[in-house]
């Protein structure tokens, strides 16, 4: 009947191997699996960005390499630990808490070496050294009442690969309360503890790690003046040479599987090389020896210099904070100064402005005066004018009274006077005749015959009366005129 599998559909085949294709490329590669993408190249941007020392020898993992077993005498770091915070040495703070939790560098999340490293940045630039009972209580009883960070939840995210080892228990820290940590802190309230914590992440920028001295200036160094290249591909060892194989321990000889072995005592030319050889190689060890000395020096130096760099550098923060404020100052010092300046030029228009306007009422005073003394001078002109007027009119008036008086009355007067003076006449020529006849006139009373001056006295009352009667016709014409 022949092979039961020859009758199967090859489509039907074709199917289950792509399911079992998708499902293999459906499962998530380890973290152990993945390759390091770091280069020789990165190493000269990690010296110039995160400042390592120059005794720091770094090496790219192989292949063959896992982060859980790295080479004796190596440690694993993620470059995320790096832009965390981490910088070489660590700290005494960071090896205690890795001693204590029994965890290495590698098993640090991004959020866990933030928070760590923050929080020895702010217990150091507070003037203390953080411990792990002060760590315990930040991680497992502080809560922000606002709900902006809880260090119980981000504790969990300080959880590590448990792959590499569970994280002990860290101790309960019962002796230390808020009062205590607000008093390490040297912080008035919980207010301001939530304020330091609420922006914890800015404690692992450069400049504080500069300040507390995590993170030093590595310097000027071969490494930098080289030019970024391609990605360097894994070289193999190279296999040493048959002649550079042998060597003598404790003057035991080892023999090359390509060579026999020649004792000392034959072939003397080959002898006296070998001493000479012996001779130039101690004295290489000696140059080794003082050029490494040379070189302790020199790191010591350059770690001297590099912590004099780090107080210039904050110093020179420092100064360019005060310097900053002062300018602040000043830019406050002149703007008021500038408002002064508004407000005193303001008030230089406002009196220029009223003194022109004094000046315009001076001269509208003066113009007035002016006009009130010709105007006095015209009404004294007007008023000798008027007198005179008045003096014509008086004349004019008592003239034509007179001549009224004249045409009238004394015309009257006159005929009064002249019947008068022919009654008088006629009286007298009868005294006479009485006088001289002594014969009695009929008609005639005895004081008109008798002849009495107070008779003869009528011209003078008549002229009396006559003035009286002109002084009253001038004053009625004096009347009128007023």
């Amino acid at each position: 009947m022949g092979d039961p599998t020859s009758l199967k559909n090859p489509s039907e085949d074709r199917l289950a191997q792509r399911s079992e294709v998708s499902k293999r490329t459906q499962k998530a590669p380890k973290a152990d699996d993945m390759i390091s993408t770091i280069t020789e190249d990165s190493f000269i941007s990690f010296r110039k960005k995160f400042h390592f020392p120059n005794d720091l020898v770094m090496k790219v993992p192989a292949r063959s390499d896992r982060a859980c077993f790295p080479p004796p005498g190596y440690v694993t770091v993620y470059e995320f630990s790096l832009r965390a915070g981490l910088r070489f040495p660590p700290s005494s703070e960071l090896i205690n808490i890795l001693a204590i939790y029994g965890v290495c560098l590698s098993q640090f999340s991004y959020r866990a070496m933030s928070i760590v490293m923050s929080l020895i940045v702010l217990f150091r630039d507070r003037g203390v050294v953080l411990s792990s009972e002060c760590l315990s209580w930040m991680g497992r009883h502080f809560s922000d009442t606002q709900g902006c960070i809880s260090f119980r939840s981000k504790w969990l995210d300080i959880s590590l690969q448990e792959k590499w080892g569970k994280l002990k228990e860290p101790p309960v820290p019962l002796h230390i309360g808020a009062e205590n940590l607000l008093r390490i802190l040297k912080l008035p309230d919980l207010d301001a503890l939530h304020y330091e914590v609420r922006y914890l992440s800015r404690y692992i920028n450069e400049e504080y790690l500069f300040k507390v001295g995590l993170s030093t200036q590595a310097g000027r160094s071969h490494a930098q003046m080289l030019k970024k290249s391609a990605r360097v591909p894994e070289v193999a060892p190279r296999k040493k040479k048959a002649d550079e194989v042998l060597t003598v321990v404790s003057k035991v000889p080892r023999v090359s599987p390509s060579k026999s072995y020649i004792l000392e005592d034959v072939l003397n030319p080959q002898c006296i090389a070998r001493r000479r050889a012996e001779e130039l190689e101690y004295i290489s060890n000696i140059l080794l020896s003082q050029y490494s000395d040379f070189k302790l020096e020199m790191t010591k130096t350059l770690n001297d210099w590099n912590k004099q760099f780090v107080k210039v550098k904050y110093l020179q923060g420092e100064y360019k904070k005060k310097y900053d404020n002062k300018v602040k100052e000043m830019k406050v010092v002149e703007d008021h100064l500038e408002g002064c300046k508004a407000k005193l030029a303001n008030k230089i228009t406002s009196a220029s402005s009223q003194n022109e306007r004094m000046d315009r009422l001076h001269i509208e005073l003066v113009e007035a005066q002016a006009a009130i003394k010709q105007q006095e001078k015209t009404q004294q002109v007007l008023e000798a004018e008027n007198e005179r007027l008045q003096s014509i009119i008086i004349e004019d008036h008592i003239q034509a009274a007179r001549s009224h008086i004249y045409d009238v009355e004394v015309k009257a007067l006159e005929a009064e006077c002249t019947e008068d003076g022919f009654i008088k006449g006629f009286m007298k020529g009868v005294r006479t005749i009485h006088r001289k006849t002594g014969a009695e006139i009929e008609g005639l009373t005895p004081s008109q015959a008798s002849g009495d001056a107070s008779s003869d006295s009528g011209g003078e009352e008549l002229e009396s009366e006559l003035q009286r009667a002109f002084a009253l016709e001038e004053d009625e014409d004096d009347v009128e005129i007023l």
